[in-house]
């Protein structure tokens, strides 16, 4: 194998990681369905599971516990926030070339939630 192949197959999982990462981002950052959870308002239920915790059945401890878990997780993952401009600036860069190599069409890029101004931005059009 030449260096240049090397090189070349480096650079393609390069790619690979940088779109992989946006889309992952832009998968997560998705808005749910609902009104939105604030930091407050979980740490206020987390006190009513604490207090109803006393007086709860065998099955009612378990899905309060259980509660108490997702809600810590859910907690934990508010101030780990991804910086989706810096993942979108990368994505940016090597998006036209990966979907070239790819065969993934503007369309495709848009069902799977990648904004119209991104692509622009990327230089993939709607003939692509």
């Amino acid at each position: 194998m030449s260096d240049s192949h090397k090189a070349a197959m480096e650079r393609g999982r390069a790619e690979g990681r940088v779109v992989r990462d946006y889309l992952e981002a832009l998968r997560s950052s998705k808005p749910k369905r609902g009104r939105k959870r604030t930091a407050d308002s979980i740490t206020a239920r987390l006190a009513r599971i604490d207090d109803e915790l006393a007086d709860a059945s065998a099955i009612e401890e378990l899905q309060l516990l259980q509660e108490r878990r997702d809600l810590t997780a859910e907690l934990d993952s508010m101030g780990s926030g991804v910086d989706l401009d810096e993942l979108e600036s990368s994505f940016v860069e090597v998006a036209k070339a990966y979907g070239e190599r790819k065969g993934i069409a503007y369309a495709t890029w848009r069902d799977v939630g990648v904004s119209a101004a991104t692509l622009a931005r990327a230089g993939i059009g709607r003939g692509a």
